[in-house]
């Protein structure tokens, strides 16, 4: 179901604008930004900091919401949150906890040549689709940085580890990514038909499967480090449990994509794992004076074994099966 304050924008890449004299102005864009949503308030957040995008001349966003819930219920939340921000918005109802499925049916219901996504517990900065949009250039997928918010309960070793946040800007190369701060450009993928894998939408991990695909696929993936959204970190997380967790089933991830798209190589990058996981963990001992070091090198321990277990027995830890914790 749509709401739509305004009128919307021509869906595509645009139209081109006439003056009195019919003389062409400048081409008209509209963006759709999507949200996928679980059960969470902070939904209405994202959606008021989406109505103060800066943006640049001729370009126009829509919001495309899509509920992940069995029951339809954020639809009053997400709809009073459009009309308070006098929103051009779409909501849809994606049921039933598979993230895979709401991330599909934004893609369904945007007509727009480029679209984005971030997360239900994200706001993002006012210039933050106007640096996406900037950054194009030649690329197919542009991602910014998901910084992470933590409250003064926080522990001091999660605060100055930064365990939370997500930030391309130290790859050397990039060659897949996350959902949390993304523009993409619809021609790539609908050039190969691609989409979110559902068996993978109640594990984790199926946007990294998805850019890994479709760079893969010949997609060329950037990064632009000043389009910046911010996600406050809650309770849940917290803790060194929830980080480990983490890093495990992203380890799995890792496995699974070798095993999907370089078989050949699952046999040595599982010697590697298993060297790298007892190599990790001494220097997590040798350094547990040092708790944010130590966690670190801990985690990428965790994460090496997710690599190892997964290999020898792909079955996943099934993160969103859980129940949502913000």
């Amino acid at each position: 179901m749509g709401l739509h304050p305004r009128r919307a924008t021509l869906p595509g890449e645009g139209t081109d604008a006439a003056d009195a004299n019919g003389r062409r102005l400048m081409t008209a864009e509209r963006v759709d930004v999507c949200i996928c949503t679980f059960k969470r308030a902070s939904i209405s957040d994202a959606i008021a900091s989406l109505s103060k995008q800066i943006l640049p001349p001729g370009v126009s966003l829509r919001v495309i919401v899509a509920d992940n819930d069995a029951q339809p219920s954020a639809r009053e939340r997400v709809l009073a949150a459009a009309a308070a921000h006098d929103l051009d918005l779409v909501y849809v109802h994606a049921p039933a906890q598979n993230i895979s499925i709401a991330r599909n049916a934004c893609v369904a219901a945007s007509d727009s040549a480029w679209f984005a996504f971030i997360d239900d517990d994200e706001t993002a900065a006012p210039d933050w689709l106007g640096r996406l949009l900037t950054a194009r250039a030649d690329a197919d997928v542009v991602f910014g940085v998901a910084r992470a918010i933590y409250a003064d309960s926080a522990p001091v070793w999660m605060v100055r580890g930064d365990f939370h946040s997500n930030d391309l800007g130290r790859e050397k190369r990039i060659v897949s990514g996350y959902t949390s701060n993304v523009l993409i450009r619809r021609a790539a993928i609908e050039a190969h038909g691609l989409r979110f894998d559902p068996a993978l939408g109640k594990i984790g991990g199926e946007d990294t499967i998805f850019f890994y695909d479709l760079h893969q696929r010949g997609a060329r993936l950037s990064f632009a480090p000043e389009a910046v959204v911010y996600e406050e970190v809650g309770a849940g997380r917290q803790n060194l449990k929830w980080v480990l967790r983490r890093r495990y089933r992203a380890g799995q991830t890792h496995a699974h994509l070798m095993r999907r798209f370089h078989a050949d190589k699952a046999l040595p990058t599982t010697a590697l794992a298993a060297l790298k996981t007892a190599y990790c963990a001494l220097l997590a001992l040798v350094t547990a004076p040092f708790p944010t070091l130590s966690v670190r090198h801990f985690s990428r321990a965790v994460f090496h074994a997710g690599v190892v277990h997964f290999f020898m027995r792909p079955k996943f830890y099934a993160e969103y099966a859980r129940p949502s914790v913000n």
